[in-house]
């Protein structure tokens, strides 16, 4: 089965696959929380690897984080990056340019791997003209080693995938400013902010310069959109004209395009279609987001794919198994074969994994039925 994961999932998304669709949950929180805590893994996981609780459980994974450091931002040589431990808990990165410095903060806590942002980038209107600078000077690189290395470790449970860089507003909100300082900068310096979102588009662009002509077919936007931060007034102009303008061009290089929108997305998803996107990834429905199946499956409508679909609670056992079966069915109804069933948006440190295991056989229990017929895809419009 050396490269069935990574066959059927492109398969799946240039609609190749004769209906049969792909299980790709993701698990990375389940897997470092136990780490983190020191907890062992429960049977038969004890003293499995991330990709050997993969093979056991029989799934493909969306291997972004294999694969995007194979993008590499590249600055002249007048950009100094380094970062310095300040105390016990405190880190600094700093970003020293010709025409100013740029430090950011970040806090290690007790109870996650992850750390916080004590201190944001962006803080100050001279700030944002800096990193307006930065972006203008940034290129990108293509790292065949990296991907090399990344096909002989994980290739074999999916294609090759790669998320690109927060769009516009969303940069601001969650990279470098936070959403309310965010929020107050897009009024009240807004020709700064333009700036800094044309520097940011043209950053981008140059690295789908790289992207298309790499083996990595299967691009993802990694927003993570919600609509009560980012409201359709708000898209149409901030994000929407980023999106079409990504789109048109990876298109050309015949990439298959998602983005990540795994908050509140009732309000954002009646423009889906006017984005250029192939598909939208980690919607989250009802009882844990703001939407139902049968909404998700009209606003995606016939032409879109699905990734994700399950909400991460019915993971957890206060929920009975038939709850989940019966989701994972009625997406199946809905959505197959444009569908990359997974986790909206990971299964939580509490999850049974004997969980991922069951939907593993209700999508095998599905492919073995279905009758071989090629569908549509991006790859055959």
């Amino acid at each position: 089965m050396s490269t069935h994961w990574a066959e059927l999932h492109r398969q799946v998304c240039f609609g190749e696959s004769g209906k049969k669709i792909i299980w790709q949950p993701r698990i990375g929180c389940w897997f470092h929380d136990k780490i983190f805590e020191n907890e062992p893994f429960p049977a038969p996981f004890t003293d499995m690897s991330w990709v050997e609780i993969y093979r056991e459980l029989n799934c493909s994974a969306r291997l972004y984080g294999h694969f995007n450091p194979c993008f590499k931002p590249v600055y002249p040589g007048s950009i100094h990056v380094y970062s310095r431990e300040l105390n016990e808990t405190d880190t600094e990165l700093v970003c020293e340019m010709p025409v100013g410095t740029l430090t950011t903060i970040t806090r290690r806590t007790e109870s996650s791997l992850a750390k916080i942002i004590h201190k944001r980038e962006i803080v100050t209107e001279d700030d944002l003209k800096l990193a307006t600078w930065r972006a203008q000077n940034t290129t990108w690189a293509w790292d065949q080693k990296m991907y090399d290395q990344a096909v002989a470790t994980v290739g074999d449970l999916g294609a090759a995938t790669m998320y690109m860089p927060r769009v516009t507003v969303q940069d601001l909100y969650i990279n470098t400013m936070g959403t309310q300082s965010a929020i107050y900068a897009v009024y009240d310096w807004p020709d700064t902010v333009r700036a800094y979102f044309r520097a940011l588009d043209e950053s981008h662009d140059r690295m789908i310069d790289v992207i298309n002509p790499s083996p990595v077919e299967i691009i993802n936007f990694g927003d993570n959109l919600h609509c009560g931060t980012l409201p359709p007034d708000l898209f149409r102009e901030l994000v929407l004209p980023s999106y079409q303008a990504r789109c048109e061009k990876l298109h050309r290089g015949g990439k298959f395009i998602s983005a990540h929108w795994d908050g509140d997305t009732r309000t954002l998803l009646p423009l889906a279609h006017e984005t250029g996107l192939d598909a939208i990834e980690a919607i989250t429905p009802q009882p844990q987001g703001d939407v139902t199946l049968e909404e998700m499956r009209d606003k995606l409508g016939d032409d879109m794919f699905l990734l994700d679909g399950i909400p991460a609670i019915y993971f957890n056992t206060t929920f009975p198994e038939s709850v989940l079966t019966d989701c994972v069915q009625r997406l199946i109804e809905l959505f197959a074969p444009r569908l990359v069933l997974g986790i909206s948006d990971e299964i939580s440190s509490t999850g049974d994994m004997e969980r991922v295991r069951l939907v593993a056989a209700l999508v095998e229990e599905y492919n073995a039925g279905v009758d071989g017929n090629t569908t549509q895809g991006p790859g055959n419009r």
